[in-house]
């Protein structure tokens, strides 16, 4: 790979790093923001439902208004909307305008999400586009290793305010170091409103979406309430946690490793293994509560799993669109993923306001069972009808 590609690549890595922390930051942090705006933990937890939600419903609308727009001009304009609602949420000082900041990071977010892998694969030759995904998707990954965890441990010492303060100026950074290195790259012919309906009749795309919303409301119904789970249920320490979510993170490393080693070669055994990982991973979480070591055993593997799951669908997606639509497709594979987001941590919102925390991995693995009977009984049919 030359410089050339690299360079550029380096800074959409950094990018979904920082878009990524910002997203799950919350999670790690809703204890302190609840305490610090005097609200409940549910209360604070409908921060991730709303934003979730907002990018469901955002991602297609924006993705459509913007797609006249040069890569580089959209992805520099997203990136500044994206630090300035950091600094918001920095000066917010009560539960609305958090909630409103909040809201601009969601509507950076629709629109990042839309175009990242799409502008990655386009930045490199075709012997390196899947080395570029994996970069993008890497920095998600390492989000969750560093970001995270490293927001929390900011968060505990110095406010949950100081957390959002580094991601917005490591965001500057970013927009200034990608406005030397981003190519020329032009956005291509439109895609008009008028084409959605051809790309609805494609019916593995369509499965794609309906294994995704159904794989991350089982993942997000525990996950969005893992804090609490493991302060309240599991007993642990602050410092405990922090490398509970830390080896949760540093696993999906060897996610990555494990979908350029494996996908290609065992497409369809490979995805049905991730499936039925998650229902696994889910059912285990209330017996692993008593034991420290089993439970960071067990959320170790949960974070390979959904780095595997996420990388190998947006490959699935751009895999079943043209170059054209691909950008739209994603905006509705990431408008469906936070659809589930925000469905999942509100469901986890119900179980904990029923004071049954306890048993929110019963429940996610519920929905996660539905995910793997929907992927043998269609998605596996669908990719090997679209193969022939």
């Amino acid at each position: 790979m030359t410089s050339k590609e690299r360079l550029p690549l380096i800074g959409m890595t950094v990018s979904a790093f920082i878009f990524n922390t910002s997203e799950f930051m919350p999670i790690g942090l809703l204890t302190d923001i609840a305490n610090s705006l005097s609200i409940s933990e549910t209360k604070a937890g409908m921060l991730i439902t709303v934003y979730s939600w907002i990018v469901m419903l955002l991602s297609l609308p924006l993705m459509l208004l913007v797609s006249k727009i040069e890569y580089k001009k959209l992805f520099m304009g997203t990136v500044a909307l994206f630090g300035i609602s950091q600094v918001l949420s920095v000066l917010s000082n009560s539960y609305g305008m958090l909630m409103a900041s909040r809201i601009g990071v969601a509507c950076a977010h629709a629109i990042f999400w839309s175009i990242a892998s799409p502008i990655a694969v386009r930045m490199a030759s075709g012997e390196h586009q899947s080395l570029a995904l994996s970069m993008v998707v890497t920095g998600t990954s390492v989000a969750t290793i560093a970001g995270l965890p490293l927001g929390r441990l900011v968060g505990h010492y110095a406010g949950w305010r100081s957390a959002f303060l580094i991601v917005a100026v490591i965001t500057f950074i970013v927009l200034v170091y990608m406005a030397f290195v981003f190519p020329k790259m032009e956005s291509g012919e439109p895609f008009r409103v008028k084409q959605l309906p051809e790309l609805f009749k494609n019916r593995s795309l369509v499965c794609v979406y309906i294994q995704t919303f159904l794989f991350v409301v089982g993942y997000y119904t525990s996950y969005s309430y893992i804090d609490p789970f493991l302060q309240k249920v599991a007993g642990m320490k602050s410092g405990t946690i922090t490398i509970t979510l830390f080896l949760f993170g540093a696993a999906g490393l060897l996610g990555s490793f494990l979908f350029s080693k494996f996908y290609d070669r065992y497409r369809y055994g490979f995805l049905r293994t991730v499936m039925i990982s998650l229902v696994l991973e889910l059912v285990l979480l209330l017996p692993a509560a008593s034991k420290p070591g089993f439970m960071m055993a067990v959320c170790a593997v949960w974070g390979i799993t959904v780095l595997v799951f996420n990388v190998s669908f947006q490959s699935e997606t751009i895999r079943c669109t043209d170059e054209q639509s691909s950008s739209v497709a994603m905006s509705i594979f990431s408008g469906i993923f936070n659809f589930g987001i925000g469905a999942g941590s509100f469901i986890g919102g119900i179980v904990c306001s029923k004071n049954q925390l306890s048993h929110i991995g019963f429940v996610g693995a519920a929905f996660a069972a539905i995910s793997v009977l929907f992927f043998v009984m269609c998605m596996e049919k669908s990719m090997k009808t679209a193969e022939k």
